[in-house]
């Protein structure tokens, strides 16, 4: 018997019995939006960021024209960074939005950072584009996305210096990073009262080899537990993923702490090695978008089945897509999980 989207994302989630691996890209930094599509449905970038019609438009499209079997806005993971003080470019078909202004010189200075708004801007939008996808009923799984808060924190001040203040700075850098989970945790909690129903973390500058594992477990693992912790009170039928960056050799029992239902991983990880690390974890991933970008299909479908022999749970890109992924190839994921069916 065929399961539903929702259904079969679910199961996988919880480690029940499914009649094969779901195929998803939750959206956020796994931006599952390309040229080829934007194309395809006649809506532009950069309009659709600030477009709640446009947002869900295109989040449906993705289901809809064979590609993933889910439903995920935002996609891109500059909307907290920007409401909190940081000045974005809103990028276009070829490249996502980016910062390209820091309101922080310092993590000392945490305290002039705004609130997120979530009755105007773009914040909003993604909110009324998830409850535009909600009109279109139950079978699909929304996906809502947050910005992780290393991620977050580290757009609202020059990188470099607030790697180095988590040390230097260590009182402070708490406190922002605090802060900052605090305004992830609310716009999370607004996406699960407008439909979503999952909520993915992506923290790529969270990563086991620029913090090293003490700093990765005093930072990215406690705050993210703090915003899933939030989550599941409130809320504990919503569904979580957890993407991390970067090798994880060395950061694997810390890894192991993180309460998400999901983790995933971008394709530098090996899934087996993975599966041998976290033996009794719901694991993502982790095709290569190199591969999806620049390959062709049949060598797709090859990634795809060995990533599901390896062990993964749940089959996606490893990290956003490149924008000029062709459409055959993004197809080839999905084709080879569904020939069975």
């Amino acid at each position: 018997m065929l399961l539903k989207p929702i259904e079969r994302l679910k199961k996988a989630m919880n480690n029940e019995v499914v009649d094969r691996p779901p195929c998803i890209c939750p959206g956020g930094m796994m931006n599952m939006v390309t040229a080829e599509l934007l194309e395809e449905v006649g809506v532009p970038f950069p309009e659709a960021h600030m477009d709640a019609g446009m947002m869900a438009s295109l989040a449906s499209a993705v289901y809809e024209t064979g590609c993933f079997e889910n439903y995920g806005v935002p996609f891109c993971m500059t909307i907290e960074a920007e409401d909190m003080g940081a000045k974005v470019n809103m990028g276009s078909n070829i490249y996502e939005p980016h910062v390209i202004e820091y309101p922080l010189q310092s993590v000392k200075d945490w305290a002039k950072l705004s609130d997120v708004n979530f009755e105007s801007g773009r914040a909003k939008v993604v909110l009324d584009a998830i409850s535009l996808l909600k009109t279109k009923g139950n079978d699909v799984p929304i996906i809502g996305n947050i910005t992780g808060p290393i991620s977050t924190a580290s757009s609202l001040i020059e990188p470099v210096i607030f790697y180095k203040e988590l040390r230097r700075s260590n009182r402070e850098a708490h406190e922002m990073v605090a802060f900052v989970a605090d305004q992830l945790i609310k716009f999370a909690k607004k996406q699960i009262e407008a439909g979503a129903a999952i909520i993915a973390i992506s923290d790529p500058s969270g990563t086991g080899e620029i913090l090293g594992p003490k700093l990765f477990e005093e930072f990215v693992v406690k705050y993210i537990n703090k915003i899933l912790t939030a989550i599941k009170a409130e809320n504990p039928e919503v569904g979580t993923i957890v993407h991390i960056c970067g090798r994880m050799t060395n950061v694997y029992p810390e890894v192991n702490k993180i309460i998400s239902d999901v983790l995933s991983f971008d394709s530098m990880v090996s899934m087996r090695d993975a599966r041998e690390n976290l033996k009794d974890r719901q694991l993502m991933g982790n095709v290569s978008t190199y591969t999806i970008e620049f390959g062709e299909p049949e060598k797709v479908a090859k990634l795809t089945q060995a990533c599901v022999r390896g062990g993964s749970n749940i089959i996606s890109p490893a990290c956003g897509l490149g924008m000029k992924s062709p459409l055959k190839n993004i197809r080839a994921m999905l084709q080879s999980l569904s020939e069975g069916d």
